[in-house]
């Protein structure tokens, strides 16, 4: 009996943290017994676990579970009847929407101590630890899903939902499960290629069941500027979203525990900002317009840009926030302070004798920064965005999004890392997914992904050293629409299902898979 206990235990990788704690223990010590339960519902006594039963095994999942530890017993699927209850009002939005999907009655918040029906799944809030982590048991005919933080629970829910995909059933046994990096992303480029509401919508469902917590949206860009403004509403694109089916966006994402980041980049990449604004477009001595660059030695560059700050912090309540800063085109000529002189006097008059265009973009970027912090957020920039070398150092609570080394004076992630920067991984040689694949991009593969990325992989296809670890958030697989017309939105849809699966599943759990890739795409296929 002790060897078949310890065979049963199946650990499938190795947590970061504490898990997820509740009081109740595997949460035996709070259901009746089966008999009990049959007799104060009406209902027939549930199959009684006994050793006629095999050891369950651990659950199929994208991304695959921490730990399980089996039992015997006939599992749980949803049935006729059966009931979805929560311990806590902060859970009834995950209650009735799991009710929904799983074609189950929401029965609402009942005490530990209230009717317990066979067929019932209860969801709870309890114990310490990661907010994002939670246990399942299965047990008894009845399923418990308990964590410390409404996330984590959700998180659970997702966890039975593909259990029970295709009327499947969600094996006997406790699963104790979180993710290894608290920040996973998805970002969408709208700017250069206007997606609809529906289909962004429809990617936050698959996320959401795919335990992602983050949609960054790229929203402004030289193509287009896609979100209805009230304060500057002439910059606006004629193809673009209302605030009302953002407002409904940034709902179905909140619903399953996603945030969405939005980002107005700058100073580069502002050409649809710019049309309107053409007395603030950026030129070189010789009076030649920069693309998509704005003047930054203007004030009146500076207050138009902070009026969309300020007017989308309302729209976007979550805690990020993307300032963008990177190919500001000033800083790619061979000297700055000789191809755009009024910079190069704005440096020095703002930083001193010394300062260079780079002080001055710094300076740019921490303004920026100054406005959005006012509105409580976490900003993250464009590694590009950062310069060796200047006296004017970026924000220290700017968090770095690390994308590529080809940039002028490319910086290794190391530095970054050194310095103490919280980093975040779109490592663009397996993250980006660049329609028309221009330049030296090529799309990228799940099993690519799959079978050798970490999220200690910055920049290229080496890791930074392992100590580093705490620093780097997460990570976010992006499409950026550079040849919009390469491919229909139904295209990057099934271009990215795969890639998707696959970055998840290392966010989750960096260590190697246990499953093969074959294994891991046929069950991305059942699953959906």
């Amino acid at each position: 009996m002790v060897a078949a206990a310890f065979a049963g235990t199946v650990a499938l990788g190795t947590g970061i943290g504490v898990w997820a704690t509740s009081g109740g223990g595997d949460g035996a010590a709070r259901q009746p017994s089966a008999s009990a339960r049959a007799t104060s519902s009406g209902a027939a006594p549930a199959p009684t676990p006994t050793r006629s039963y095999p050891l369950s095994q651990a659950p199929r999942t994208i991304p695959a579970v921490r730990s399980h530890t089996a039992a015997r017993g006939p599992g749980w699927r949803p049935r006729q009847g059966g009931r979805v209850v929560v311990s806590n009002g902060a859970l009834a939005d995950e209650g009735r929407l799991t009710a929904s999907e799983l074609g189950l009655s929401y029965a609402g918040q009942k005490g530990a101590d209230d009717d317990v029906r066979p067929g019932d799944l209860r969801l709870d809030l309890g114990g310490s630890g990661d907010p994002e982590s939670y246990t399942m048991t299965v047990r008894g005919g009845s399923v418990r899903i308990s964590g410390p933080g409404d996330a984590g629970v959700f998180y659970g829910t997702r966890t039975l939902k593909q259990e029970v995909h295709g009327g499947g059933t969600a094996p006997e046994g406790v699963v104790r499960d979180q993710p290894a990096k608290p920040q996973r992303g998805f970002m969408l480029d709208i700017a250069r290629k206007p997606f609809t509401a529906g289909w962004i919508e429809s990617r936050i469902r698959e996320l959401g069941d795919l335990k992602f917590n983050q949609l960054g949206l790229h929203f402004s860009d030289d193509q287009g500027f896609r979100i209805e403004s009230d304060t500057h509403p002439e910059i606006v694109s004629r193809d673009h979203l209302t605030k009302a089916q953002v407002k409904e966006i940034v709902a179905v994402a909140a619903a399953r525990h996603i945030q969405v980041v939005p980002e107005i980049d700058s100073p580069g990449h502002l050409g649809a900002v710019l049309a309107a604004h053409p007395e603030l477009r950026l030129r070189n001595a010789q009076g030649v317009v920069t693309r998509g660059a704005i003047d930054i030695s203007k004030d009146a560059s500076a207050e138009l840009v902070d009026d969309l700050l300020d007017e989308y912090a309302d729209l976007f309540p979550g805690s990020y926030w993307n300032l963008g800063g990177d190919e500001y085109q000033a800083l790619t000529v061979a000297n700055p302070q000789a191809s755009y002189p009024q910079l190069a006097a704005a440096a020095r008059q703002e930083y001193g004798s010394g300062a260079t265009v780079a002080d001055l973009t710094t300076g740019w970027l921490n303004a920026r920064a100054d406005t959005v912090r006012a509105h409580e957020r976490t900003m993250r920039a464009w590694n590009d965005g950062f310069f060796r070398g200047t006296s004017v150092q970026p924000a220290e609570d700017l968090q770095v999004a690390y994308w590529t080394g080809k940039e002028i004076g490319a910086r290794q992630p190391v530095e970054y890392l050194r310095a103490g920067r919280k980093v975040l991984n779109y490592n663009d040689e397996y993250l980006y997914y660049v329609l028309g694949e221009p330049n030296t991009f090529v799309y990228p593969t799940g099993q690519r992904i799959y079978e050798q990325w970490i999220p200690r992989m910055l920049r290229g296809t080496s890791a930074v050293a392992a100590r580093y670890e705490p620093q780097i958030l997460g990570g976010s697989f992006a499409v950026w629409c550079d040849l919009a017309g390469s491919q229909t939105q139904d295209q990057v849809a099934a271009g990215i299902r795969m890639p998707l699966r696959a970055t998840i599943q290392k966010l989750w759990d960096p260590a190697p898979p246990t499953m093969s890739w074959t294994d891991f795409k046929a069950l991305a296929n059942r699953l959906g």
